[in-house]
């Protein structure tokens, strides 16, 4: 199989949401709010996908074309999509789109934060969201979709010492398994921080894969627990869009 075939663009997202203003009542300029992509913006980017002949596909997939168990030339043209955190907005602005045009995802969710929201972004100013509780997990799955771990608590796993880095990696797949009673079989490291020892905790708990934040398209070389991905942003055109999954 030639290596082209085994090139797979996976897109991150985390809130698809109404875009809130640039600065708030006080003045206040909104952090972070370039991670927020409108629903109008993620139906025109799935839009596209499907017009230049791609499906939207979740990561036990992207791992079959990744292995060499499934190929372009027999299945299809593929990428890659995921959400990160687990917010509701992903299940009621998303999940129909997706639907729509026959997609699939995977939700990394924080499990230990099912049905709460946010709280890891306080300190950076981020008002609270909420996320999927485990009923709303259920729907996200028999909708078509598919979960994955991003830790029991968002933590920042260079920052953790290894016992419980080990914990958060490992429990979270337990619990988010017992909350929605399928398996979870994908990783994601918390805003991106990782190193050797918590890829091999991941491989080490089981899982198929984990994805990180370093920016590129994932490839059969690539270790299934540091795949690359490619940042989707609220000021991410059409054609920037084309650009990132073509290149």
């Amino acid at each position: 199989m030639s290596f082209a075939l085994c090139r797979i663009p996976i897109l991150t997202y985390h809130q698809i949401d109404h875009i809130p203003p640039k600065r708030d009542g006080a003045g206040v300029r909104t952090p972070y709010r370039s991670l927020i992509v409108s629903p109008s913006s993620f139906g025109r980017q799935m839009w596209l996908l499907k017009t230049l002949g791609y499906r939207g596909v979740n990561m036990s997939e992207v791992m079959q074309y990744l292995r060499g168990e499934k190929t372009i030339a027999q299945h299809g043209k593929v990428v890659g999509i995921t959400f990160d955190d687990g917010y509701h907005n992903n299940l009621a602005h998303a999940q129909p789109v997706l639907a729509r045009y026959g997609f699939s995802s995977t939700c990394y969710a924080v499990s230990d934060m099912s049905g709460g929201s946010n709280t890891w972004d306080a300190q950076k100013g981020i008002g609270a969201k909420r996320l999927m509780t485990a009923l709303e997990l259920h729907e996200w799955i028999t909708g078509g979709q598919e979960i994955g771990s991003h830790t029991q608590h968002h933590v920042n796993l260079l920052e953790s010492e290894s016992a419980i880095a080990q914990a958060e990696i490992a429990a979270s797949k337990a619990q988010l398994e017992a909350l929605t009673g399928v398996a979870c079989r994908h990783f994601c490291y918390p805003y991106g921080y990782f190193n050797a020892s918590h890829a091999a905790m991941a491989r080490a708990a089981g899982y198929d894969s984990a994805t990180t934040t370093l920016h590129g398209v994932a490839a059969s070389r690539d270790s299934a627990f540091e795949l690359p991905r490619l940042g989707v942003l609220k000021n991410t055109s059409l054609f920037k869009l084309w650009r990132m999954i073509a290149t």
